[in-house]
């Protein structure tokens, strides 16, 4: 009986919690507008917009696979369900045609689309909202001048009560701080410009955080590394321990290009923020590598590679397989490290890694052959070997190129990633 008075009344304060949250939040829905002719724009103001939407990934998070750009449908998997990106083309009855700058503007920086529903937070608006107003104006401007395409997002599919949209107001009372940041008179132009586009408009710690049990970042761990889409974001506070410390000159080529020296290839969710970041100006990437590499805890540094150790018998049958479809490419002396410069598996941060998840994950699923870019190509071999035979391959990798400890059996994650990734 007091356990149920107990449940009773915690169920009760929850809901009048949620019920204040909404009634301090509630803002009325904004009157729908004509879509605005793209040639009413200023062309400035367009060219600005699309250098926002590249730096902020929107068209990652919002195409789906084989989808029209921004047309939505994207499903992004979370510990509470699945939601799917809206599409943000400005078609009038399934996109954004009908929203004004300020109905855009308020979803950007509260959360509150223009029919006054709530956005979940799988929207990063916790770090738009420290977009300036230019930036805002100049994404408004470059999507409304994005073809229109009809096209309805599937329904999410969240449990309870989170698949009703109250409950997030309370989020927002905890988690939302609205508005532009100042500058920290402390430091230079370009540190505070990296600190705009990684806290703001890039969302970094969006991924690259672990999150708490409601879905927020969690506090005091920003940078510390989280999990997307099946994949390590890995902790952007500690590449200084990587086997090989990242430079300036690295990181900007890596957020360019996709790889650099002595580190790897992007691969996963990264590859296509860094096909967006290929598109801005350099110096944007230059100040995001600052203000990077200036959250460094000074993390141990890894000792330095070696050859082969002595293998257990699951990385000895994985250094068959290595040798029978891995050695022409990552193997000692192969042309791509020869001839193509790229870096030993010894400083990868898949290999280095805390978790098999990242070696499993390339392994499976390789780096799909992206126009002339072949340079980042690698096959998938997820229909090749199973899972026993992934396992083995990344026990061989482990204990050949890393002198960290070995990792623990890894097939029952291969079979587990298998699973979620055919889901999605």
């Amino acid at each position: 009986m007091n356990r149920k008075r107990i449940w009773i009344g915690v169920t009760g304060a929850v809901m009048a919690a949620i019920a204040i949250a909404v009634a301090i939040l509630y803002e009325p829905a904004i009157a729908p507008v004509a879509p605005p002719a793209p040639d009413s724009f200023d062309a400035q103001l367009k060219r600005d917009g699309a250098r926002v939407v590249a730096l902020g990934d929107c068209v990652v998070c919002h195409t789906a696979k084989d989808g029209r750009p921004f047309a939505g449908g994207l499903p992004l998997v979370t510990p509470f369900g699945t939601i799917y990106a809206t599409n943000i083309t400005p078609d009038p009855q399934t996109g954004i045609g009908a929203w004004s700058e300020a109905a855009f503007a308020r979803a950007v920086r509260h959360g509150i689309s223009r029919d006054d529903h709530l956005l979940y937070p799988a929207f990063p608006y916790v770090h738009f909202t420290r977009m300036s107003d230019h930036d805002i104006a100049a994404a408004y401007a470059y999507l409304m001048s994005r073809e229109p395409v009809h096209a309805i997002a599937p329904a999410n599919r969240l449990i309870f009560p989170l698949n009703f949209r109250p409950p997030v107001a309370f989020w927002n009372l905890l988690f939302l701080r609205p508005g532009p940041r100042e500058a920290d008179a402390s430091h230079d132009a370009r540190w505070n410009r990296g600190k705009l586009l990684v806290d703001g408009l890039g969302h970094c710690a969006s991924c690259h955080s672990p999150l708490n049990a409601i879905g927020a970042e969690k506090a005091g761990h920003a940078f510390d590394g989280g999990i997307v889409d099946g994949w390590e974001a890995p902790p952007l506070n500690a590449l200084d321990g990587a086997a090989r410390p990242w430079t300036q000159a690295q990181l900007v080529t890596y957020l360019r290009t996709g790889r650099a020296s002595e580190h790897g290839a992007a691969a996963g969710p990264m590859l296509p923020v860094t096909r967006d970041l290929a598109t801005v100006p350099r110096e944007d990437v230059e100040a995001i590598a600052t203000y990077v590499l200036s959250l460094q805890k000074g993390a141990p540094r890894a000792v330095e590679p070696v050859a082969s150790r002595a293998a257990s018998p699951a990385a000895q049958r994985g250094a068959v397989l290595f040798n029978a479809s891995c050695a022409q490419c990552h193997g000692t002396g192969s042309p791509m490290q020869t001839i193509g410069e790229r870096p030993t598996l010894a400083f990868s941060t898949a290999v280095n890694a805390g978790t098999p998840r990242n070696a499993i994950q390339m392994i499976l699923n390789g780096i799909a052959w992206h126009g002339e870019d072949a340079a980042n190509y690698m096959p998938a071999f997820s229909g090749v070997y199973d899972d026993r035979q992934i396992a083995d391959l990344v026990a061989w990798v482990r204990g050949a190129w890393s002198t960290k400890p070995a990792w623990p059996d890894a097939e029952p994650l291969v079979a587990r990633l298998r699973k979620e990734n055919s889901a999605r």
